[in-house]
């Protein structure tokens, strides 16, 4: 059975992106995808993904806050934080098991297989 993921990002382009990433993964299926962190949060209660791939800057709530509030309420559940900005990121200040480049990523399916094995 596929490994369900959840994608969040603001981004309509990004999202299909990773989308299409995840229609050509036999091992991984997506189980809902997202346009801000509190949207995110509720789908996350109804759909119980298994990873969840989060963009920091998104309205409503931000990938930063939405990570925090989504470790109280399923702490094994992997989160990847994928982000223009992640240089800029200290990963302590963060409650993400991953931060990920939106400028690498092609590394982002090997950070799902390495958090999430099938």
């Amino acid at each position: 059975m596929a490994r369900r993921i959840l994608v969040a990002d603001d981004n309509p382009v990004i999202r299909k992106m990773l989308c299409k990433m995840f229609e050509v993964e036999e091992d991984y299926d997506l189980c809902a995808e997202a346009r801000d962190g509190a949207e995110t949060i509720v789908l996350a209660i109804k759909h119980k993904p298994e990873l969840i791939i989060l963009d920091m800057s998104m309205p409503v709530m931000d990938g930063v806050q939405a990570a925090k509030e989504l470790k109280d309420l399923m702490p094994g559940v992997p989160i990847i934080l994928f982000t223009l900005f992640a240089d800029a990121i200290n990963p302590d200040h963060v409650s993400a098991d991953r931060i990920v480049s939106k400028s690498d990523a092609s590394s982002l399916m090997g950070h799902v297989r390495q958090l999430l094995p099938v």
